[in-house]
């Protein structure tokens, strides 16, 4: 059948949009296929029209139980036969689902990833070869994506049985090294590649370098203005999330939704979300994924995502009908740290690795007993089980029973593909902190990031039009700030390109005022700032700022008028300090003059300011420790023991600007110290 005539038909579109209809043929026709286009393209109709036109059942592999739901749904929607087998499905409509795919009454079956470590569930599928195989969030294959699931690793062993089925690889987000990854784990055969569509023009980016405890505060009043709305908050913990949105639905219909609610309340969200019940979700990850709401307005990310990949995923759920919408990234260097903490918690060390390798065998066990031999947590043994099987050196059985797969002779192998690993990992947190701070076009940086040609820029974005960003104004700089701003450029112009950190340190100021006002030379297209590396005598890699002229900056000469705008986060934060700093009784001196008696510490006390010593003499790094913090502010936490950031700020010594650079890790010992 004519493909547009099918797609009518069936679907009711009077045609397909950009880029589809060659991606349609291509696999209608027989060819293997990987097709990269951002959320609300119409990925799903390039495997779902083909499919159709070949007559018979479609495989479709899919990572996620509302993903699958959602999308059988719709097919079910457009009278289309579709069926799933997850989790979720009794065993007796899996049962009749597979029946309806062995004699051909059914069109889709979905299945998870999982199910084909079932014994004799591959072979079964084998029986009747479909019609095509669609790999959806093809991404997860890859040890280099954002989202890697070991269960998608093996996909390809079990492909070649359902041939000579065409195989079709979808995915948002795969910079090319993933495509690459993709083609190769699934074996696909010459495929064709299609890659379309990451610039998003109706879609405004803003960045904004914000303190954690302001962020609640601004993302409610940002989101009372109705036009804001509907909206995705995405957050960086399940507490964070319930915590938000409970705040938010003072003022309008909002939810949480994340992984540790039970499933009845998370399809309860997710339908009032879909019906317009709900103006605003608070998430973590967990949601959005093949959820099909084109009129979002805004997505807000209250700290830093892990990935550039995860973040233009999320921000492609803005805006699919077409129309203005609005992506707001809130980040600090703490979010920074406290990714750090996570990649040293979800990516041990080798030498961890190799002491679970020890003890698995050839046959199945009980991962109990082996985390128990071992003395070790039952999440830290899963995820070093987890890390070794995504390296082919483990295994799961159905029932989560572990074995080993090398051979004592092979044991070693697994550890350049882990090491290599760990190192893109944190290349990608790396590269995220580089977007962020990024001075330039925020959409050709996420275009050139992904591989596609980056044009012209937006036009829109915080940094193309800081006149119309909405979430933190811009204004002209005042005297002082003017002043500041032609050191910067004089010191520029007599000494050359430096890192950021040299000219900072020579032009004075705060470091957080400082690089708001390099922030607006680089807007003001008079500095570019580029981010380089250097390698330690010891082979360690490290990433600096560097700052240097642009031709504009060169020509610059006084007393020309600067054409710099900038951002009014500094004096918003200081307002905040000013105002914690008025509600918090301050001790009275004791005399005029005269020292302050200091009351003897406790011995938990003792411990905890000897444990801070060592942080703050590792965190110096060999500049005089009193830069980091004074000995009367180190005193202060140790005997303060603040189990919070807004207790940390209220600490004598301890300004924003030291709650941002080491807040969590002080927090985090004194809650350690307090048990």
């Amino acid at each position: 059948m004519d493909l547009v005539s099918l797609l009518r038909a069936t679907f009711g579109f009077a045609g397909f949009r950009e880029n589809q209809e060659a991606v349609c043929r291509a696999v209608a026709d027989g060819q293997d296929a990987l097709l990269v286009m951002p959320t609300g393209a119409g990925k799903s109709i390039c495997y779902q029209l083909p499919a159709l036109a070949r007559g018979g059942p479609a495989l479709v592999v899919s990572p996620l139980i509302a993903l699958m739901d959602d999308q059988a749904a719709r097919l079910s929607s457009h009278g289309l036969r579709a069926a799933r087998i997850h989790s979720g499905v009794s065993r007796e409509d899996a049962r009749q689902a597979c029946r309806e795919y062995l004699d051909g009454t059914l069109q889709f079956l979905f299945i998870a990833p999982e199910r084909l470590r079932v014994p004799g569930f591959p072979e079964m599928l084998a029986r009747r070869t479909p019609s095509l195989i669609a790999v959806d969030e093809a991404h997860c294959i890859s040890g280099w994506g954002h989202d890697f699931r070991p269960d998608y690793r093996t996909l390809g062993e079990w492909l070649p049985m359902l041939r000579p089925a065409p195989i079709i690889a979808l995915t948002a987000t795969a910079t090319p090294r993933v495509q690459q990854d993709i083609v190769a784990q699934l074996r696909l055969a010459d495929p064709a590649l299609f890659v379309h569509g990451f610039r998003r023009e109706n879609l405004a980016l803003e960045v904004v370098e914000m303190p954690k405890p302001q962020r609640n505060e601004f993302i409610g009043r940002y989101l009372a203005a109705a036009e804001a709305r509907p909206a995705i908050v995405y957050a960086p913990s399940r507490r964070t999330a319930e915590e938000l949105a409970e705040q938010l639905a003072e003022r309008f219909p909002a939810a949480a939704y994340h992984a540790g609610l039970e499933t009845a309340v998370r399809e309860r969200v997710q339908r009032s979300f879909l019906a317009g019940e709900l103006e605003v979700v608070v998430a973590t990850i967990a949601f959005g994924m093949g959820i099909d709401k084109a009129d979002i307005r805004t997505v807000i990310h209250a700290s830093l995502p892990g990935s550039v990949e995860a973040y233009y995923q999320e921000i492609g759920r803005a805006g699919r009908d077409g129309k203005r919408s609005r992506a707001i990234l809130l980040h600090s260097f703490a979010d920074r740290r406290i990714h750090e903490s996570f990649f040293d918690r979800d990516y041990p060390m080798a030498d961890e690795l190799a002491c679970v390798t020890r003890v698995l065998t050839e046959d199945w066990q009980p991962p109990e007993a082996l985390w128990a031999k071992l003395k070790m947590e039952p999440e830290v043994f899963g995820r070093a089980v987890d890390k070794l099987a995504a390296q082919g050196a483990a295994a799961f059985d159905v029932e989560g029973q572990v074995r080993g797969l090398l051979r004592t002779t092979e044991a070693g192998q697994w550890r350049a593909g882990y090491e290599a690993q760990r190192e893109h990992r944190r290349a990608q947190l790396e590269a995220m902190v580089g977007f962020a701070e990024t001075a330039q076009c925020r959409m050709s940086a996420l275009v050139r990031h992904f591989g596609d040609r980056p044009g012209a820029p937006c036009g829109h974005c915080d940094f193309c039009s800081p006149e119309t960003a909405e979430a933190v104004p811009f204004a002209k700089p005042n005297a002082e700030q003017a002043q500041q701003l032609r050191r910067i450029l004089r010191a520029l112009q007599e000494g050359g390109p430096r890192s950021v950190g040299k000219l900072q340190a020579e032009c004075g100021g705060e470091r957080r005022v400082f690089d708001a006002l390099l922030d607006g030379l680089a807007r003001a297209g008079l500095v570019m700032v580029t981010v380089e590396t250097f390698t330690k005598p010891e082979g360690d890699e490290v990433s600096y700022r560097k700052a240097s002229l642009t031709h504009e900056g060169r020509s610059w000469r006084e007393p020309e008028p600067l054409p710099v705008l900038l951002r009014m986060t500094d004096q918003n934060s200081a307002t905040v300090a000013q105002a914690k700093k008025k509600s918090t009784p301050k001790t009275a001196s004791k005399a005029s003059g005269g020292a302050e008696q200091k009351p003897p510490l406790t011995p938990e006390q003792t411990e905890l300011e000897n444990r801070l010593r060592v942080w703050r003499k590792n965190e110096a790094a060999g500049k005089p420790a009193f830069i980091v913090l004074t000995d009367a502010a180190l005193r202060g936490v140790a005997t303060r023991c603040p189990r919070t950031l807004d207790e940390l700020l209220s600490i004598s010594g301890i300004g924003p600007m030291k709650v941002e650079r080491y807040g969590a890790a002080l927090v985090a010992l004194c809650r350690e110290s307090a048990g």
